[in-house]
Parts: C-alpha cells; sequence; structure tokens
C-alpha cells in the first residue's frame, strides 16, 4: 500500500528518469550503480531506489546480486539499471582484431541484468548518466553512441517538486550528509559535554527514587525543546538539549518520542533529533540519531536514515532499536509498513503520563 503522505511520481522516459536520481537517492551520486523500482497501473510510477558504490570486477556479480533481491522487495513491474560514472569510455573488441570505443561498465550492467532476470524483473532500460549527459547502453543509435549522449533534461522536474515539497535536501555526496550531524569539536563539545553530564549527576537519584515522575518530567522537556525547533523558534540552548538527551535515555520516553514523527510536529521533532545528535556525546546520541533516522525514513529518505542509523550504532553498537531499524532499513521495509508499526506504539502504563 502507498503511503498516503507521500507524493506519487510518474516518470515517462529514460532521460526524465536519468536527471531524477540525485532526488531518488537523496544526494548526487558518483560512481554509483543504481537500480529503480517502477510499477503502479502505468507502469511508471517510481519506486523503491537502491545505490551502491561501482564495484570492483570480481565483486561485481554480488554487489548487483544484494541491489536486485533489495529492489525485488518492491514487487516491481520493471527496473531500470544506471551507472553514474566519469570513467571513459573503454575498448571493445571488433571482428578482425580492430577495437571501437564502448560506453564504460558494461561489465556491471550485464551482472545487474543477469541478477535481475533471475528474479523475473523485466529491465525497463540500461542508462550512464556522465557529464551532465545520458545514454542508453542498449540504444544503437548516433544519440547514445560513445561519445555523443543527449543532455540531460532541465527545469524543474515533478519529483524535484515533490522532494522540496518533502522537505528533502538533494546533497551533493554521501558525506554531506554525513556532515549534517558531525559530532561538535574542541571547546563546543567540551563544554557540551560538561552540561550534560552535570545534568545527567543532578537527574539519576532522582530517577531512583521516582521513575515515572522523572519519566513525566524528561517528556515535559522533549515538548519544551520541540517547540523551539518550530517556525521562529530559534537554537535550542545546550542545557535544553541535554535535557533531551537524559530524557531518550529512558526507553519509555524515547518510544513516546517516536510517535512525534506522525504528527503535525513532525518536521520540528527531526530538526530536534538532529540537533540532539549533532551535540550530544556518546553514547546518548545514539537514541536522538536513531529517531532522526525514523523521521527521514518515514520521508522517504532512505539515504539519511542509513546516515543516521550509522551514527547510531558506531556510539552505541548494542543499541536494540537501531539494530532493528538497521535490519529493517536493509530489507527495504517501506515507510507506509514503518509508519503502520509506529501507529501501534504505545506509551507504556497511562499513569505515567497523567500529569504531562
Amino acid at each position: 500500500m502507498d503511503d498516503p503522505t507521500r507524493a506519487v511520481v510518474r516518470l515517462t522516459d529514460s532521460a526524465e528518469l536519468a536527471a531524477a536520481l540525485p532526488h531518488l537517492v537523496g544526494f548526487h551520486p558518483h560512481e554509483s550503480v543504481v537500480l529503480v523500482a517502477l510499477g503502479g497501473l502505468t507502469g511508471n510510477r517510481v519506486g523503491l531506489t537502491v545505490r551502491a558504490d561501482l564495484p570492483a570486477r570480481d565483486d561485481s556479480a554480488a554487489v548487483v546480486a544484494a541491489l536486485a533481491s533489495s529492489v525485488a522487495t518492491d514487487d516491481p513491474a520493471g527496473v531500470v539499471v544506471a551507472v553514474v560514472s566519469e570513467a571513459a569510455d573503454e575498448s571493445e573488441p571488433l571482428p578482425g582484431g580492430e577495437a571501437s570505443a564502448g560506453l564504460p561498465h558494461r561489465d556491471v550492467v550485464h551482472d545487474a541484468v543477469v541478477a535481475l532476470a533471475g528474479l523475473d524483473i523485466p529491465v525497463r532500460d540500461t542508462l550512464l548518466v556522465r557529464g551532465g549527459r545520458w545514454w542508453s547502453y542498449d540504444c544503437p543509435e548516433p544519440c547514445c553512441a560513445p561519445g555523443a549522449g543527449e543532455p540531460l533534461p532541465g527545469g524543474v522536474s515533478a519529483l524535484a517538486a515533490a522532494s522540496v515539497g518533502a522537505g528533502q535536501v538533494v546533497e551533493r555526496d554521501r558525506s554531506a550528509l554525513e556532515a549534517r550531524i558531525a559530532p561538535l569539536d574542541g571547546p563546543a563539545r567540551a563544554a557540551m559535554e560538561g552540561t550534560v553530564w552535570r545534568l545527567v549527576d543532578r537527574r539519576a537519584a532522582a530517577a531512583l527514587d521516582a521513575p515515572d515522575a522523572e519519566a513525566r518530567r524528561s517528556w515535559d522537556a522533549v515538548l519544551r525543546a520541540l517547540r523551539r525547533c518550530g517556525p521562529g523558534g530559534g537554537r535550542v540552548p545546550d542545557r535544553e538539549v541535554a535535557a533531551v538527551l537524559w530524557a531518550l535515555a529512558d526507553v519509555r520516553v524515547r518510544d513516546r518520542a517516536l510517535t512525534l514523527a506522525l504528527g503535525d510536529d513532525a518536521a520540528a521533532a527531526e530538526v530536534l533529533w538532529t540537533e540532539c545528535t549533532r551535540r550530544g556525546p556518546a553514547p546518548l546520541d545514539a537514541a536522538p540519531a536513531t529517531l532522526l533516522a525514523v523521521s527521514a525514513w518515514l520521508r522517504g529518505d532512505g539515504a539519511m536514515a542509513n546516515v543516521a542509523l550509522e551514527r547510531a550504532l558506531d556510539s552505541r553498537p548494542t543499541y536494540r532499536l537501531a539494530r532493528l531499524l538497521a535490519q529493517g532499513l536493509a530489507a527495504c521495509l517501506p515507510p507506509a509498513e514503518l509508519r503502520g508499526m509506529l501507529t501501534s506504539v504505545s506509551a507504556g502504563p497511562g499513569e505515567v503520563w497523567a500529569a504531562g
């Protein structure tokens, strides 16, 4: 079932799809192989998109087989295989011992077609995107000859407009996504850590003496910080970030915070989780990083969700929720199914939140 909160976008030709790859991936892919699922009643509705770095020749079959298995979870009517690379044309042998130029990475494309055929998934087209132009590997016309290619279409596409409407920012590459939540450094990091651990020392005793009252107090701290992250709210002070980091260490508070991604406060919550991940010391940054992954995933931004989950698991490798979500993302669980799972999340015993 489609996620009703996400725009349905249909791409009508290969040129449009080639131009749309950054919006489908979440950043401008470089030296990548990308599989795009297409389906729906017309067969042109964009579905799941999966990407990997271009593999070495010996690893190609295994890498594209994994991508094919992932894209198959979307039950596509067809798949487009795209290679994004600045590699030069390759020499291809001709009868009589001569050679001619050929498009690069045909071996990767061949492995992808074979893998998809093994899953009974038709390949709609095979594309090369390079230097602002695109080629179809299967097209015999002069426009797709090596050294030629067609310019990528300009203007604002339907997919670009839908991405902006959903709050997606297309970064220049994956490292730019990682930079969004890169940890603080220098004096700012030392100051933040001091604020956090002083608050933890003060609140730990209260949590032992009256855990339910402390949970209510913690939830109130989350809501106060959330209000600052809405329109016109301004920067969240370090002390409030520290209070949220402490709050999310309580699994009951964290699980209730998950549901913020479902309502009117979803955008503000994503801003808050980003700030807490960026400014939080390990291992307390694992919880907001995991919540950030959920927010991004529900928007259809799998790239940012992956980056956030990697941050969570780097900080706290045994963090159970992050591990479960990483498994779900690897299995290409659709955002609609995740939304349904979150809808069923309860805040725990009602009396805990009675005064919240």
